[in-house]
């Protein structure tokens, strides 16, 4: 149960972070990751606590890995095309 506590505390704390960060593409992806951990963490417990198949578990490292590649192929475009990963650099205009 104090488990449980500790890592929605630490989502809570990934959600402060990835609102709070303004600067650079990388720290939002890297927070995002971490929210995605919180998640996989308390999904995969909640799934053992009840005994069910570990199946949707799995499905949902497929999508967190896609997403992951997703946010990585953004970031490399952007570089490559500002030179830079600030979030105030680019507008939507530019797209």
């Amino acid at each position: 149960m104090m488990l449980e506590y500790i890592i929605l505390l630490s989502f809570l704390n990934g959600v402060i972070v990835f609102c709070s960060t303004r600067k650079h593409l990388l720290l939002s992806l890297l927070s995002l990751e971490f929210l995605v951990l919180c998640v996989f963490l308390l999904l995969f417990m909640v799934m053992n606590n009840y005994g069910y198949e570990l199946y949707y578990v799995l499905l949902f490292l497929v999508f967190t890995v896609c997403e992951g590649a997703l946010g990585l192929s953004i970031l490399v475009g952007l570089v490559r095309s500002q030179g830079n990963d600030y979030l105030l650099s680019m507008s939507m205009l530019s797209w």
